[in-house]
């Protein structure tokens, strides 16, 4: 069901976007105002466009969205408050803690909007330290931060 609301939040998104850039090629008068002679086939056009559209918001959260593994010593209560202070570092706001998974909401109202409200990031425990999942960008991201900061360094040079 979330990976149908996904597709559908896109959907509408990339056609709130098309139209925005078609009204402001109007306003500038690099096009008409008239869906026949804007696009090659008029109104038959827009099926197709929609069409165009509807593919590629179904397939964007398959590749959008993404689940990875997080390595660091230590058991799961151990780096609990680490991951909490690294989170809040990063401007994310626990929203819900169980027991062994944590789930953050990005603190950034424009942040929020522009990933469609799309932008929780939930990191469960494992043996060997967390998952983390949510947009690719940001998981990947946190990911690293928290490899980076929860494994110790070596210091001999």
């Amino acid at each position: 069901m979330k990976y149908l609301i996904r597709a559908v939040k896109y959907f509408f998104s990339i056609i709130v976007i098309m139209a925005i850039i078609l009204c402001a090629l109007v306003l500038i008068g690099a096009a008409e105002a008239d869906i026949n002679t804007m696009f090659r086939n008029g109104y038959d056009s827009l099926w197709q466009i929609a069409l165009l559209f509807a593919v590629i918001s179904a397939v964007y959260p398959k590749f959008g969205f993404v689940a990875r593994e997080a390595m660091f010593p230590g058991s799961w209560e151990e780096n609990k408050e680490k991951i909490k202070d690294y989170m809040e570092s990063r401007n994310y706001s626990l929203e819900h803690e169980e027991e062994g998974e944590m789930r953050f909401r990005h603190r950034g109202v424009l942040n929020r909007i522009s990933r469609l409200h799309e932008d929780r990031i939930t990191i469960s425990s494992q043996f060997s330290g967390a998952v983390i999942e949510g947009l690719r960008k940001d998981v990947f991201r946190i990911a690293a931060g928290l490899e980076y900061n929860l494994n110790p360094r070596n210091t001999e040079e």
